[in-house]
């Protein structure tokens, strides 16, 4: 089992790589290998034939099993029921979509807590007037709590350029896990609401996602 994740920043064309931000990899490995064997045989093997070398830049993070051991994976480490209907759960087909479902998760899985914490922070950016429109992407890598990239889009609509907003945000607002289910107060018995009708873009005094209250210091 291997999972890989790449962070790029693209050029201003937007279509050329400049650089690569962060490189995540786990690999399930045998019980007698040791970590230090496994990162630098993924590097030689994978990272190092694969990656061109101007994209690696001094800062750029190389998280290589960051949890440790990853000897049971697949099927055996891994089961459960979810997974279902994540477009009409969010934004039709208005939106882009990381593609990690809600519905059967509880709220330490980034695949809920931090679409509900995007929800929350681009409301407050439009609400704060800094764009008409703002879609925020943000990344983990598993084991990391920051999250691995910061990402907004006003679709031209910003007050501001998305750099200077990407950095309200993270100046503003504190995307580790943990802190999202504090920020939204998700240890709550507010899940079953959620079961029809979406996500977002209710009127439900549960959906703290849904508040504007950060606004006034983010103007």
């Amino acid at each position: 089992m291997l999972k890989v994740k790449l962070v790029l920043f693209k050029k201003d064309d937007r279509k050329t790589v400049d650089y690569v931000s962060a490189i995540v990899l786990s690999t399930q490995h045998d019980e007698d290998i040791s970590q230090d064997e496994i990162k630098a045989k993924v590097r030689e093997k994978i990272i190092n034939p694969i990656i061109p070398t101007e994209w690696i830049k001094e800062d750029t993070k190389i998280y290589i099993n960051p949890t440790g051991k990853f000897v049971i994976g697949g099927p055996v480490g891994d089961c459960g029921l979810t997974g279902r209907k994540i477009i009409v759960d969010t934004y039709g087909g208005m939106a882009r979509h990381g593609g990690g479902a809600f519905s059967g998760k509880d709220p330490s899985k980034v695949d809920r807590s931090a679409a509900y914490a995007c929800r929350y922070v681009a409301k407050n950016i439009v609400a704060a007037g800094l764009a008409e429109r703002c879609e925020v992407q943000v990344s983990y890598a598993i084991g990391i709590a920051e999250p691995t990239s910061i990402t907004v889009d006003t679709l031209g609509t910003g007050n501001l350029s998305e750099n200077e907003i990407s950095q309200i945000v993270r100046d503003n607002f504190d995307l580790r896990p943990k802190n999202l289910i504090n920020l939204l107060d998700l240890k709550r018995p507010i899940y079953k609401n959620t079961a029809s009708y979406g996500h977002f873009g209710r009127e439900n005094k549960d959906f703290s996602w849904e508040n504007t209250d950060i606004s006034s210091q983010i103007k």
